[in-house]
């Protein structure tokens, strides 16, 4: 379970463990193990002997060439990696913001800590809490927002890669994604099994939300034992899934992130599994996964939007949906972002039976008032790092 990536959207797992990663096969028309690379790259750094020029892909550190490298031709393979910064826009709070996160607002539930409702061991005790909450941010009560659409775009146009998600809310999924392009890092309420380790029956989305809306604790139909989603509390391992595909980043051309604070590890350290030339691009509230003392002592990459040294790391600050219009932009895709959006928001509403969930629409777009798709009144800051600065100056 992660933070601003927790359950309901991702929840922290601080007490996870980065699991053992599957041996994966090296990138294709390589013969190196990118593992390998990896601590080489470490062990060098570590003695000082530095690792030689980095070639640089991108022609400008801004959105502008971010945009113009996903149109060479050279940008095949993009990597999203989202957190629940990119689902707030439709109703579902993230973690930790002030005020408003979800951990803010549990008292009521006279947990001994915020964290314990997402606690396995809490869980099994007092089950009550967490399916009271599960019923007020249940699946199916959202709507996919433009950040969502985006990555069903890149996808389309061939060129999604993987989707990494630290969010459980499905709304991936309800946007189009299917399972084969989906890393549900933290789990997911799609599938549930029984905890009797010497049974655990499986149960489907459907069942467990009669479970859930008919004020029911769910139990197993065959042994009662309780039955639990298949999202990641506190105290459980990451799904087998999420390290057997970590093939795909020596592959990647481009890594997106979204909405995450990069805070919760295993997951915020894929950032530093992609190529070094590979170009990274950062959708958010504020700057996240820069790199501090420990991580540069230990030859580990964050971002780097600022030093002189900057060369592939850029970051669009404000929300996903404005950062992903604002790409979709600079792409010549904007309009057909847009006429996504509304068309699978009407889908989602005939089959609800018409408006059922009209506000989630207006949400996920950002205005209640302007349709499904908001239109950018005040440029967010994007911030272009030092090389691009120079230039203005």
């Amino acid at each position: 379970m992660s933070d601003p990536e927790a359950p309901i959207s991702g929840a922290e797992a601080d007490s996870l463990q980065e699991p053992q990663e599957e041996e994966s096969s090296p990138a294709e028309g390589s013969t190196e193990d990118p593992e390998m690379d990896f601590l080489r790259s470490l062990f060098a750094r570590m003695q000082g002997l530095g690792s030689g020029p980095v070639e640089q892909v991108l022609d400008e550190l801004s959105l502008e060439g971010m945009a113009r490298y996903m149109q060479s031709g050279d940008c095949k393979n993009i990597i999203c990696m989202v957190g629940a910064g990119i689902s707030t826009s439709a109703g579902i709070p993230d973690f930790r913001s002030p005020g408003t996160g979800l951990y803010s607002n549990l008292q009521k539930y006279d947990l001994p800590c915020p964290e314990a409702i997402f606690e396995i061991g809490y869980f099994k005790q007092h089950p009550e809490p967490f399916f009271t909450l599960a019923r007020e941010l249940y699946p199916g009560q959202f709507k996919p927002t433009v950040c969502h659409y985006f990555m069903c775009m890149l996808k389309e146009k061939g060129l999604l890669r993987r989707c990494y998600t630290q969010n459980i809310d499905t709304l991936e999924r309800v946007a189009g994604l299917q399972e084969e392009d989906l890393i549900e890092a933290h789990g997911t309420f799609h599938t549930s099994h029984c905890l009797n380790f010497l049974c655990r029956e499986e149960y489907g989305l459907p069942w467990m939300k009669e479970k859930i809306f008919s004020e029911e604790i769910p139990k197993c139909e065959k042994c009662n034992t309780l039955v639990k989603p298949d999202i990641v509390f506190f105290g459980e391992s990451l799904p087998s899934r999420f390290s057997s595909m970590l093939s795909d980043f020596p592959r990647c051309d481009l890594l997106i992130i979204m909405g995450t604070s990069l805070s919760v590890q295993p997951f915020a350290s894929l950032i530093r599994k992609v190529p070094r030339k590979t170009p990274r691009l950062l959708i958010n509230r504020e700057k996240s996964g820069e790199t501090d003392s420990q991580m540069s002592f230990m030859g580990t990459e964050g971002m780097d939007f600022d030093s002189e040294k900057a060369y592939r790391d850029v970051v669009f600050l404000g929300s996903c949906d404005d950062g992903c219009l604002a790409l979709a932009e600079k792409l010549g895709w904007k309009d057909e972002l847009v006429a996504m959006v509304t068309r699978e928001h009407a889908a989602i509403d005939a089959a609800e039976g018409g408006g059922a969930s009209a506000s989630a629409a207006n949400q996920s777009s950002g205005d209640g008032e302007k349709g499904p798709v908001p239109e950018q009144k005040d440029k967010p800051a994007e911030q272009t790092g030092a090389r691009e600065r120079e230039k203005e100056e």
